[in-house]
């Protein structure tokens, strides 16, 4: 038995900032200290709070260090772990207070979160299997086995009313059942993972593969019995190496334990799963296209019907789920379709993981009860905006996701009101942008995602996401009409109604909710040549202040272009003409002489 346990995230974005160096170095000084049969480190996954990495938790007193360098290893080793004295100076700060240290979960980050899908992610060892089993991992896959009839499971899937989790927001139950049903005497059914997530700023399901494995694997088996299936894939994309290293570990370590394989649990019941590598293309995040890519073809989407849960991967029934969805299948097994259900709100029940990013202070990982409103979201959870600025909208969804503004922020959280809205929940990635941020530029970006990211098999999507871009270019040069913007949203429809796949369909969502929200943006930039956030370059110009400027030459030293004259002790002027407008003196000068309009 160890006295004190230390957890080290070892996810992508600690193990960016160094945290396997952390690692190495802890084992150092305890071995040094002479510590070894006292403490143990143990590498987990992601505990969430990622703007604040690398991170370590020493428990039993849940002591939470934050942004740990390796320079501070030795210190927290000698003092807390040899003489039990807390280093405060390292410690979390919210997470101080005068009387010692409180506890994580009391933390505005934590208190508002309600882990499922992310109840192992920081807490286990997840190239462990023993852990997760004493977590009571494949408990649920063992109950279905032993007492339930796939008839049965399925029931307790549509009973708990678990939408998936990747974007669509369709039934879970409803989609197995299909899938056991439509197809009954099938000779061969398929369970697929969609773990190809490619949103921008989305990294829910990696956190998920590269904390918690086995739950994705104990889940798919479940759906393999649910509707008859014996082999099962996960589609991961390649550029997530951590995450497929503890899948195989977990694949491996679940054949020995005869958790997947033939007769699992002594039963009747054989499922195996392989894994399949994506090159990282976001249309293989649609079904079909996800199939076509595992069958070795060029991933591109299939028109429907025939729906996968009919004629699937090899034109056999199939199911695909992602990652986030198969998280929620054994604590639901476990715990009732009701202890689910009871989250969320009346259409959409349980949690959702988002994965918070932009301009906001607490970028991470976060799980909410559905309904949560995007206020308690972003103030709360998020901590705010830095630098006091002011929220102006919340991009869900991705690129296929649509904006959401400052007078929604009290909107409650699920499937169905942010399509009243013009979003959509996606896969959960949720990017906040500030009063510098350009909505014709994040409606341009996000553009030129979807053009670089079409397969190109139909017109409206291979043509018309282009020519869409191309005139929201025009937009930010300063260069379109008022018809360009009437041809830009007549566009977006066209292009919204006849696209094949998801991916062309949903394409339109960012235009079309910022021409709803920020329609006087677009004018700004048509009518008056003007960005009113001072982000498109091709608009803007940068100006001397005569009675502010000092005369110091800072600005004129660090122009590249040699655009900034003047003398010594005297205002300088700025030719516009030479200026490239890269925003170089701006950061120089001290006296805030310089303004961009």
């Amino acid at each position: 038995m160890f006295r004190s346990h230390v957890l080290i995230c070892g996810g992508t974005g600690c193990t960016s900032s160094g945290s396997l160096k952390i690692y190495e170095k802890l084992q150092e000084e305890i071995n040094k200290n002479g510590l070894s049969q006292e403490v143990q480190v143990v590498k987990t996954g992601c505990f969430g709070l990622c703007a604040n990495g690398p991170i370590m938790i020493v428990y039993p007193e849940g002591t939470f260090y934050s942004m740990v360098n390796v320079e501070d290893i030795p210190e927290i080793v000698s003092e807390h772990l040899l003489k039990g004295r807390i280093v405060t100076r390292l410690v979390y700060q919210e997470t101080v207070e005068e009387d010692g240290i409180k506890s994580l979960n009391d933390t505005d980050f934590y208190k508002n979160q309600h882990r499922v899908a992310l109840r192992n992610c920081g807490v286990i060892n997840p190239e462990c299997i023993d852990e997760y089993i004493g977590r009571d991992g494949y408990q649920a896959l063992g109950k279905v086995l032993t007492e339930m009839t796939p008839a049965e499971v399925i029931q307790c899937i549509l009973d708990s009313g678990l939408r998936g989790r990747g974007g669509g927001g369709f039934p879970t139950g409803r989609k197995w059942q299909l899938a056991r049903n439509i197809v009954p005497n099938a000779d061969q059914k398929y369970v697929c993972c969609n773990a190809d997530e490619g949103d921008p700023g989305a990294f829910m399901d990696r956190s998920v593969l590269e904390g918690d494995p086995h739950v994705v694997l104990e889940a798919m088996a479940i759906a393999g019995y649910a509707i008859g299936a014996t082999q099962g894939y996960i589609y991961v994309r390649a550029e997530y190496p951590i995450a497929v290293q503890r899948l195989e570990i977990a694949i491996k370590q679940a054949r020995e334990y005869g958790l997947l394989g033939k007769n699992i649990f002594g039963t009747d019941f054989s499922f195996d799963i392989g894994l399949r590598l994506g090159a990282g293309a976001f249309v293989c995040g649609e079904e079909t296209a996800l199939m076509t890519s595992i069958e070795g073809n060029r991933g591109e989407p299939r028109p429907r019907p025939p729906f996968p849960a009919e004629k699937g991967l090899f034109q056999k029934p199939t199911i695909l789920n992602n990652v986030e969805t198969y998280a929620n299948i054994p604590q639901i097994i476990l715990k009732g379709a009701d202890w689910f259900a009871s989250m969320g709100t009346e259409k959409s029940k349980g949690t959702k993981v988002f994965a918070l990013g932009g301009k906001i202070h607490n970028t991470g990982l976060v799980e909410v009860p559905m309904g949560t409103t995007l206020r308690t979201v972003i103030e709360e959870i998020g901590g705010g905006i830095p630098n006091g600025k002011k929220f102006k909208a919340a991009q869900t969804g991705g690129p296929s996701g649509g904006c959401i503004p400052a007078e929604h922020m009290d909107i409650a959280i699920d499937y169905d009101n942010l399509i009243a809205i013009g979003s959509m929940m996606g896969s959960g990635g949720l990017i906040v942008m500030d009063e510098d941020n350009c909505m014709v530029d994040i409606a341009k970006f996000f553009l030129e995602f979807t053009v670089d990211e079409s397969c190109g098999k139909c017109t409206p999507c291979r043509i018309g996401t282009k020519r869409m871009y191309e005139i929201l270019d025009k937009i930010t040069k300063g260069k379109a009409t008022l018809e360009d913007l009437d041809k830009l949203e007549a566009l977006c429809y066209h292009v919204k109604a006849n696209s094949l796949c998801g991916l062309g369909q949903t394409a339109p969502n960012p235009v079309l909710s910022t021409l709803r929200y920020f329609r006087d943006e677009y004018i700004a930039h048509i009518v008056e040549k003007r960005c009113p956030a001072g982000v498109c370059k091709d608009l803007l110009s940068y100006e001397i202040q005569a009675d502010k400027c000092k005369g110091c030459t800072a600005c004129a030293r660090v122009c590249p272009a040699g655009a900034i004259s003047g003398s010594v002790k005297n205002p300088h002027t700025i030719d516009k003409s030479k200026c490239l407008k890269c925003g170089a003196c701006i950061e120089k000068c001290r006296f805030g002489a310089i303004i961009k309009k």
